[in-house]
């Protein structure tokens, strides 16, 4: 039998200083066999003029076999599986995650370099993907039974795997997190971990629906200014609508000061920061070495509310920019930090 799960192509989200972004549908079905017991008479039988019973240990019942999986992927391509994949190389850090999440992290072969959470893909050998560069030969030799690939990864490196006999899977970037749930079902129905990854799925619905009841007695929104890099501290980038960090913001009380201007991801000036004058500010740029303190001595950013306030604070950009089940984590985390008189205990 053959299992066909259809899904659309969504938009590559990039900038200049992002990697990666940022954030299935059925297994293979089989058929069961059910060995009925035999009826059993309460009345005494006569042996010696009841035929034998058949001895129904001896013969062998045959084991269900599932058909190949066979699933279009986000380049609408026709990928074809003759069993769950076994040997696989991630090209991509949302991938990764997603891998180890459905508790398919055993089956990964081969990692790109970025991928470094959770911590046991950190064990696994790197295939490169600096700047896109991946080392081709490498991958063959590992005999992957499938490579999964994203939206960081161009058309063009998709068919030069394929040219070298490779079976390429397209993961496209979700919109929303109930795609991101559906990527889960997706790399799921790949790899025989369905059931984990609906187990998964429902568990992410219950905690964002635990955030939603969290705010929706709210009364203010803080303005928040989202901080993607400041190497120009004149004029940052941050990221306006369309994106999962504009979504993630709304979703825990907030009011993303950029999600009115032109642009996924773009940059703003100083001028147009202190008109705008977040009540809060997210420091998704951390991990570079920026800090509350650093920006307290930005010039020009002295009257920002934010700063006037203390309310500046580090995150890990990796919980919204990465388009796997941490979108979650970071939602969370989000929440926490715009509301936190709602966590207090």
């Amino acid at each position: 039998m053959q299992t066909k799960i259809h899904f659309r192509t969504f938009p590559l989200l990039s900038i200049l200083i992002l990697c990666t972004i940022l954030f299935s549908a059925c297994s293979p079905q089989v058929n069961s066999i059910n060995q009925l017991p035999p009826v059993v008479s309460d009345e005494p039988s006569d042996s010696s003029q009841s035929e034998p019973e058949p001895d129904l240990t001896s013969t062998p019942i045959p084991e269900p076999t599932p058909g190949p999986i066979v699933i279009v992927d986000g380049l609408d391509r026709e990928t074809t599986l003759d069993g769950p994949a076994q040997r696989i190389v991630s090209l991509a850090p949302s991938n990764t995650e997603i891998l180890f999440a459905i508790g398919a992290g055993e089956q990964i072969v081969a990692r790109d370099e970025f991928s470094d959470f959770p911590i046991q893909a950190s064990d696994l050998p790197s295939i490169g993907g600096g700047f896109g560069d991946y080392n081709l030969e490498a991958i063959v030799e590992l005999q992957p039974d499938l490579v999964l690939a994203a939206e960081i990864n161009t058309p063009e490196q998709v068919k030069a795997l394929e040219d070298l006999g490779l079976t390429v899977f397209f993961l496209s970037n979700p919109t929303s997190l109930e795609e991101m749930y559906q990527n889960l079902i997706t790399v799921a129905a790949l790899t025989g971990h369905h059931e984990d990854a609906e187990d998964l799925a429902e568990s992410l619905r219950d905690r964002v629906a635990k955030v939603e009841e969290d705010m929706a007695s709210l009364t203010k929104r803080p303005t928040v200014f989202y901080e993607l890099d400041a190497t120009d501290p004149s004029a940052p980038w941050t990221a306006g609508a369309g994106t999962f960090i504009n979504t993630l913001i709304v979703m825990a009380g907030g009011e993303n000061i950029a999600s009115d201007l032109e642009g996924q991801y773009l940059q703003i000036s100083v001028e147009e920061l202190l008109i705008r004058d977040p009540q809060v500010i997210l420091l998704g740029d951390a991990a570079y070495g920026v800090s509350p303190e650093t920006v307290k001595e930005r010039t020009g950013w002295s009257n920002i509310n934010a700063l006037l306030n203390e309310r500046i604070y580090t995150f890990d950009d990796n919980l919204v920019s990465r388009p796997g089940p941490r979108l979650v984590d970071g939602l969370e985390q989000l929440a926490i930090l715009i509301h936190p008189e709602v966590y207090e205990e």
